[in-house]
């Protein structure tokens, strides 16, 4: 089987982490939202039903969801599946997160592929860390890996030799310190790619060098205004080239995707989303796209 190396092509399975067991409950989300740095405490109740919304739309496309199990090892953040592990077409590589909280996330998630048959490829070992949302294919050979605070030069050095048989490309792109280090700014918080020429961008936060690149390429950029950005209008997954899901609070970056000939699903994302800082790529890890 060809595992994934889109972040476009129809997506045909994904593992996702069901809130009931990254939550668990109101009273466990009372008891950590702070230490996992949520903008107030989520309501459970209301998280469950825009997980559903998003589900709904994800499985209508006739996408297999895998769900993660419930383990006392992880914590809220667990919910965003997108960042343990990173597909290529081989298989799958299992990182190690630049958050702390979140490192025992890759050995929870490296039992399930294994219990399931699915193949590891490699893993980032010794003082590497990376967050997949900081590794973006930008086309079958063609691999983006953001150098922030979640990602540094030793995970980019192993990912480099991991994936040497699969890329003709590896670009390393630096990322600002924007908010800080308590902040989570991954290279796909201001880059959604959603079809071969089609990508939504937030062009503030952007490299010279990456913004000139897309273009290079015959990109159009849908670009995402600071007020969208922070409702993470930047975070968008495509479950097929220009069907695209995104959170509903995004009206400017939403009519230029319809502009752009692409169809738009919206969920509510307040609870799952917004607070955690991790819309609808974050909350889904691709395995297969064809």
């Amino acid at each position: 089987m060809r595992y994934s190396s889109s972040m476009y092509s129809p997506l045909k399975h994904v593992i996702m982490k069901h809130p009931k067991d990254a939550f668990k409950s109101q009273e466990h989300l009372s008891e950590n939202w702070k230490t996992f740095n949520y903008l107030r405490e989520p309501n459970f109740d209301e998280a469950l039903k825009e997980f559903s919304e998003l589900t709904n739309i994800i499985e209508q496309q006739g996408t297999q969801i895998d769900y993660l199990p419930s383990s006392d090892k992880v914590g809220l953040d667990s919910i965003y599946a997108h960042d343990p592990v990173k597909f290529t077409p081989a298989g799958a590589l299992i990182l190690k997160s630049g958050k702390k909280l979140r490192q025992p996330e890759a050995s929870v998630f490296k039992e399930f592929l294994t219990e399931r048959g699915i193949p590891i490829i490699g893993e980032l070992v010794g003082d590497a860390v990376s967050d997949a949302g900081d590794i973006v294919w930008l086309d079958d050979r063609t691999l983006l890996v953001g150098r922030g605070y979640r990602t540094n030069d030793e995970a980019i050095r192993q990912l480099k030799e991991m994936t040497a048989d699969l890329v003709d490309e590896f670009i390393v792109v630096q990322l600002p310190h924007d908010q800080g280090e308590e902040e989570c700014l991954h290279l796909m918080s201001f880059l959604s790619v959603v079809d071969k020429d089609l990508a939504v961008v937030h062009s503030p936060l952007m490299p010279v060098f990456l913004r000139q690149l897309l273009l290079q390429k015959g990109f159009q950029l849908i670009e995402v205004p600071k007020k969208e950005y922070d409702t993470l209008g930047c975070n968008v997954l495509a479950i097929a080239p220009r069907v695209c899901v995104l959170t509903n609070e995004n009206a400017s970056t939403i009519q230029q995707l319809k502009d752009a000939g692409a169809t738009v699903h919206v969920y509510k994302g307040q609870e799952i989303s917004l607070l955690g800082t991790g819309g609808p790529t974050c909350l889904t890890c691709p395995v297969v796209r064809g």
